[in-house]
């Protein structure tokens, strides 16, 4: 099998690598470890291996084994990426996969030097997370229930969506830990929603009353069981990503909000508005599943103008006043 469709897609692993050549082996291996032992998402698996792609086929006419590639090789693959006028972000990723790549050879495949090391990368961007006014994410959640019913789809389809928004504002979720609930995730006796995050992680989530309701409401409306995916489609399979954002950007359209939305866009929302309302950092980073303290503190930044407002109305030498 030709190398190259190993890095069209992950393959699926059985615990055997085919034959093929041994840098190719060793990218095999790498992957698998990647999503057996770290349970690193298919996406990032997905990402690793089309970094490792690029740059193999950058070097192909060298004809050197990876143990064999200097820091001067990545420096000049750097120097290439920047002229290619790639965002900082991508450049970032790529090397983010090599890096992994070569410390997991040197844990385990007896590499003595790492050939990345020390490598200074562009700074990434540091965009501000869009996030939604308390009145927005009051009237977008109040929308599957407001809108005219479609005689087409079943009458429990609006108490799902009201539901996924509600959870999506309550518990501050990435799309894909909402779409991976099950029906038993939301635990009745503690009010505590059981969530699987990256790394295959799991975290306890309070869950307010008004999602609490809704997801209630959805289950009976739907005539749920106690087992099988919470969120399902009309065809009753479990939703997938995809229909998430064409159901929010359905509200949306019907919406004032003038900007596009994502079910990450709610996730910020959710925290920026805890933090607005005085809540721990460490708290939040809690709540959001980051790993690092320092991921969640980009939303400090977002709340600085309400503390400066703050400061302005309480502080009494803060303004001159003349």
């Amino acid at each position: 099998m030709e190398k190259s469709l190993f890095f069209a897609a992950p393959p699926c692993y059985d615990g055997a690598v085919p034959e093929v050549d041994p840098e190719t082996a060793l990218v095999l291996r790498f992957l698998e470890y990647q999503e057996t032992e770290r349970g690193a998402s298919p996406r990032t698996v997905e990402a690793y291996a089309r970094a490792l792609a690029q740059f193999r086929r950058w070097l192909q006419p060298a004809q050197r084994a990876w143990s064999e590639c200097s820091a001067e090789d990545f420096r000049a693959w750097l120097c290439e990426s920047t002229e290619q006028q790639l965002k900082p972000a991508t450049i970032r990723l790529r090397f983010a996969a090599l890096r992994s790549f070569y410390s997991y050879l040197m844990r385990r495949e007896g590499l003595a030097v790492n050939p990345l090391a020390g490598l200074r990368l562009p700074k990434a961007a540091q965009s501000l997370p869009v996030h939604l006014s308390l009145r927005q994410m009051e009237a977008l959640l109040a929308l599957p229930l407001q809108l005219p019913p479609d005689k087409k789809s079943p009458d429990w389809l609006p108490y799902r969506d009201a539901a996924i928004l509600e959870l999506f504002y309550a518990c501050g979720m990435r799309l894909s830990e909402l779409v991976g609930l099950d029906a038993d995730a939301l635990r009745s006796g503690d009010g505590c929603l059981r969530v699987l995050g990256k790394g295959r992680k799991v975290r306890l989530v309070p869950v307010g009353e008004y999602a609490r309701e809704a997801v209630a409401t959805y289950r009976r409306m739907a005539g749920l069981g106690e087992s099988g995916p919470l969120f399902i489609s009309r065809l009753g399979r479990r939703m997938t990503g995809r229909s998430v954002q064409l159901m929010l950007d359905k509200y949306l359209r019907c919406s004032e909000i003038p900007f596009h939305i994502s079910p990450h866009k709610l996730r910020h929302t959710f925290a920026t508005h805890l933090l607005d309302a005085g809540a721990d950092l460490r708290a939040v980073q809690e709540l959001l599943g980051h790993a690092s303290l320092s991921t969640t503190q980009i939303y400090t930044h977002v709340t600085k103008a309400r503390l400066m407002q703050v400061y302005r109305e309480a502080h009494p030498r803060a303004d001159r006043g003349d």
